[in-house]
């Protein structure tokens, strides 16, 4: 089995978990948990979509195979967001097709987004690089600079934030995903990171996914093109960075807001940085609040903020049926299998097992009674990404937020809040519920869990230290 210790992940910098990192008490302001009463419920406002309008993707490959149609068709416009654009042959495939478009349609307004941090650095555990960032300068050296790519800083620092919003947007089409850009994520070498995948065929929802990305980020002093040579340092956009860091507190989508009428569903896109006014995390509470009968989580890393914890807790003590699907610790992206070198990033799906205990075993009441379903998803040498959640069959949120400390603190997320009370999405989402669901098997008790003193011996010993030190509740919040 092939390491996953090295594959693109969540941001972070790796020597927290060898030592203290100087920033370390302002990481703990940032991440204090706000109250769930500071999230009143927002605005239902949604944009009106035919159901008809709305797919549901199967698999990166048939993801990956729709962006690269999309893009080769595209007629006035092709915006991508994500984290990351990797430099790979997925990444290269995706540089070529772009570039192709472009030279076939110089009218194209063609542009990538992207971290800027995550951009100018090898893969965590690799040799120093310039990132992914010498890849889009290679291209653009070779093709011409009308594919432009920019670099998007949420943070002076990626360690307290990160650019983590997601979507494409081509012509009227919008893509989404919790995936980022590379050969798992798109599945093109036999091995995959399961993530969700929408297309949703609509000009008023791709209008304000793309007026955002157009009006925030490219306007922005802080966004700059990293296909172009000698990018400025970091140090010397800290002034803009705040600045954008405050717009961003506050942007967001703009949109015609209508109510569905016969055989339409109504989308809200929505943003959310920071502790602050974040409607995208006041929406995740309010929607798990407004559950009758049953709620589906998903997230790939078990780690759930105070305020989120305390809303799945309410409802099941109002009585709704509360589904947890979840990756398996051997399909977490830091995965490292026994017999192969043990390095300190591998200690993550530990972390993350161990929050699961805990919660497993705070919670036996319900999960022996069949009220929590706890699932852990595992498919041969792959990973999981999913992340989002399900409502009493009628309310649905896509996103690319991973529903932890990071995501409701620090990152730049979005998300697609889908209400559809007349149940016409509803078979659609029971099968790719399903589908999901043939690849996990139930936890019963904690007990079902692996021992720590089963752990391989390195990780029982960091891990020892670490508890020693306080050190895994910090990075429980920061990773």
């Amino acid at each position: 089995m092939r390491s996953k210790a090295t594959a693109p992940a969540p941001s972070m910098k790796p020597q927290l978990l060898a030592a203290p990192y100087r920033g370390l008490s302002q990481a703990m302001r940032r991440l204090r948990p706000r109250r769930a009463a500071a999230y009143p419920e927002p605005a239902r406002a949604g944009i009106p979509v035919p159901a008809e309008a709305i797919s549901l993707l199967e698999s990166p490959e048939v993801f990956r195979a729709e962006l690269l149609a999309l893009i080769a068709r595209a007629e006035r416009r092709i915006l991508l967001c994500a984290l990351y654009l990797q430099d790979d042959g997925a990444g290269r495939e995706l540089l070529a097709a772009l570039h192709a478009a472009k030279q076939a349609r110089p009218e194209l307004d063609v542009a990538v987004f992207v971290d800027w941090h995550r951009a100018q650095r090898g893969l965590i555990g690799k040799s120093k690089s310039e990132g992914n960032a010498a890849c889009y300068r290679e291209y653009a050296q070779a093709q011409g600079d009308g594919v432009a790519i920019y670099g998007v800083p949420v943070q002076n620092r990626e360690l307290f934030g990160v650019l983590h919003t997601k979507g494409f947007v081509i012509d009227d089409s919008l893509l989404y995903s919790g995936a980022s850009l590379n050969e798992i994520y798109l599945g093109s070498n036999g091995r995959y990171r399961l993530d969700r995948y929408h297309r949703i065929d609509n000009a008023p929802l791709a209008d304000s996914l793309a007026g955002y990305l157009n009006g925030v980020f490219r306007t922005s002093s802080a966004v700059h093109r990293l296909d172009r040579p000698a990018p400025p340092a970091t140090k010397a956009l800290n002034g803009a960075i705040r600045a954008l860091r405050a717009e961003l507190s506050q942007a967001q989508y703009a949109f015609p807001p209508g109510e569905a009428g016969p055989g339409q569903v109504c989308i809200t896109p929505l943003a959310g940085l920071g502790r602050g006014d974040n409607a995208l995390s006041r929406s995740v509470l309010a929607l798990i609040a407004s559950a009758t009968r049953e709620l589906v989580l998903f997230t790939p890393y078990f780690n759930l903020p105070t305020v989120l914890r305390d809303a799945l807790n309410k409802a099941l003590g109002r009585g709704v049926r509360l589904t947890l699907v979840l990756g398996d610790k051997t399909a977490n992206d830091f995965y490292i299998p026994p017999g192969q070198t043990f390095t300190t990033i591998g200690l993550l799906p530990y972390l993350y097992e161990g929050n699961l205990r805990r919660y497993a075993r705070a919670q036996h009441k319900a999960l022996a009674a069949g009220q929590l379903d706890i699932r852990l998803w595992r498919k041969g040498d792959n990973s999981y990404h999913l992340k989002g959640l399900m409502a009493d069959g009628e309310t649905y949120l896509l996103t690319g937020n991973n529903l932890n400390p990071r995501a409701f603190s620090l990152d730049l997320e979005n998300g697609l809040l889908i209400r559809d009370p007349q149940g016409l999405l509803k078979l659609r989402h029971e099968a790719e519920l399903a589908a999901i669901l043939a690849q996990c098997t139930r936890l019963s008790s904690h007990q079902d869990l692996e021992s720590p003193r089963q752990y391989p011996e390195a990780v029982r010993k960091l891990l020892k230290r670490l508890n020693g030190v306080r050190m895994d509740r910090l990075l429980n919040r920061l990773l």
